[in-house]
């Protein structure tokens, strides 16, 4: 195999390494923060949803999502006494718009649309890829169809009221990478694949900017 085939095909599994890393998806929500929540039709709040946390008592938004007296959970109660307007379920429903948001930007090759979402590591991983698969002449057809998962595994918060969430998606997508020429080099457009992501959203709690920006991402 000549080194110039090899150095494309070894490009294009780059290039659909990395979409299907990043293509697990979220719901769709313009922005990271997140959007009042809303009940379905036709469906009564349950009792959760509707009862007030009192002292002492269960705050069911986080021990919903976390188990009651870990770590995630005393950071998730620490979040809210700096910011009492912040709520995990809503969060997690932006989480889920932000993924689908970043991964459509990254399929594009246009990530200025979500640089305020990013960290600048994180950006500047992303754009490498893309450049390289543009140098290339790299095409990539990709869409999302769905998530089957999205749950919050870790949470911290610093001194200085840094807040960390870590949320792992489980989405199903499909995908494909055209040469110059339009055939099909890698993927299969009408087969899905589950992909598993983890991604570590970061703020300020308290501070005047409402984004969470992706500072990591990771399996």
């Amino acid at each position: 195999m000549n080194s110039p085939l090899l150095q494309l095909l070894v490009l294009a599994g780059i290039a659909v390494f990395l979409i299907l890393r990043l293509k697990s998806v979220l719901g769709t929500r313009d922005g990271f923060e997140g959007p009042p929540r809303s009940e379905k039709a036709g469906v009564a709040p349950s009792r959760r949803d509707t009862f007030e946390v009192i002292d002492g008592g269960p705050d069911y938004d986080i021990v919903d999502n976390v188990s009651e007296g870990s770590d995630a959970a005393d950071a998730l109660a620490r979040m809210k006494r700096i910011e009492p307007s912040f709520n995990v379920a809503e969060f997690l429903q932006g989480a889920r718009g932000a993924y689908e948001m970043i991964l459509m930007a990254f399929e594009r090759g246009q990530l200025e649309d979500v640089a305020p979402f990013l960290e600048e590591d994180v950006y500047e991983a992303f754009a490498q890829v893309i450049d390289a698969r543009q140098e290339q002449g790299l095409i990539v057809e990709a869409e999302f169809l769905g998530l089957r998962e999205t749950k919050l595994v870790e949470a911290t918060l610093e001194d200085d009221n840094r807040a960390a969430i870590t949320v792992r998606f489980v989405g199903e997508l499909t995908s494909v990478v055209r040469d110059s020429g339009g055939e099909i080099i890698e993927g299969d457009a009408k087969t899905a694949k589950r992909q598993k992501d983890l991604w570590t959203f970061e703020r300020v709690m308290g501070s005047d900017d409402p984004n969470w920006r992706l500072v990591a991402t990771g399996e």
